[in-house]
Order: C-alpha cells, then sequence, then structure tokens
C-alpha cells in the first residue's frame, strides 16, 4: 500500500522500529545503509553494549522516551554485557520475550548458534565479509520480517 508515495505494510500505519545492538562502527554503518536504501520505511535505534540495549528495551534512564522496537538486530560479542546474555534476559521478560530477534553476528561456531536458539532467538544470520553479501542478507532480513512475517502488535 503506498500513501503520499511511502509505503507501508497493510497491517502498519507507521515506520516500524527497529534496535540495533551492535559495537562495531562499520558493521553498524553499513546496516544503516542498508536500510535507509530498503523499500520499507523503519526508526533505526542504535545501541553498542548490552547492557544499553537492556536500558533501552525497559525504557529506563537516557531511554525513559524509547519506542518498543517491532525487531532486534542483536550481535553477541558486545561489551559489558554480551548479546547471549541481552537474549536470555529479553526472552525471560513476560514484557519483551515477544519482540523478534534476528542475531546478526560474526560467529559461525556451532555452540554459538545452538545457543542462541536455545535462548530463543528467532533467527540466527553470521555476518557476510563481503560488502554486498552483507547489504543482501539485510535485504533479506527486511523482507522476510518486515514483509512476509506477521509480527505481533505492541502492548
Amino acid at each position: 500500500v503506498s500513501v503520499g508515495g511511502i509505503f507501508y505494510m497493510p497491517q502498519r500505519n507507521r515506520p516500524v522500529e527497529i534496535i540495533l545492538v551492535e559495537d562495531s562502527p562499520s558493521d553498524t554503518e553499513l546496516t544503516i545503509e542498508a536500510l535507509q536504501a530498503g523499500d520499507i520505511p523503519c526508526n533505526l535505534s542504535h545501541v553498542e553494549d548490552g547492557v544499553e540495549a537492556m536500558e533501552f528495551l525497559a525504557r529506563k534512564n537516557s531511554y525513559a522516551g524509547a519506542p518498543r522496537p517491532d525487531l532486534i538486530l542483536l550481535d553477541l560479542n558486545l561489551p559489558r554485557k554480551d548479546g547471549r546474555e541481552v537474549l536470555a534476559e529479553l526472552k525471560s521478560d513476560p514484557d519483551l520475550r515477544t519482540i523478534p530477534v534476528v542475531v546478526l553476528t560474526t560467529s559461525k561456531d556451532d555452540r554459538d548458534i545452538s545457543q542462541a536458539y536455545q535462548l530463543q532467538a528467532n533467527c540466527y544470520i553470521a555476518k557476510p565479509v563481503d560488502f554486498a553479501q552483507f547489504v543482501s542478507v539485510l535485504r533479506a532480513i527486511e523482507h522476510f520480517w518486515l514483509e512476509v512475517a506477521t509480527l505481533p502488535t505492541k502492548t
């Protein structure tokens, strides 16, 4: 559906809220560029570590006015509180557990993959090294999670 030249999902009348939990400046920049070039209007928030991520999700401290995300892009290897701890904490919280989490990380280790799914990640993607492949992966995430899948309504 196009309204004023902006594409919206039939079940949505607002941009999608995404939080990127990523400590790498280059991966952050690539993600921002890829999502801005996509077809789905979204607001991207960014935090650099797991402590900030949980403050953002709980809307605490400087994040009191933060939007509730529709989708979380989570790196595993983060400072202060790693992505595994963030995943465990948010999936144990009844108010946050319905937010889909896409683990987007450099690790291809079978133990990391298994643990992420045991902690209830909705998807695990190893970041490609190549720029074009990275953009392609982000477009695939955008297409599936923001066009194909029906996300839960905010509570």
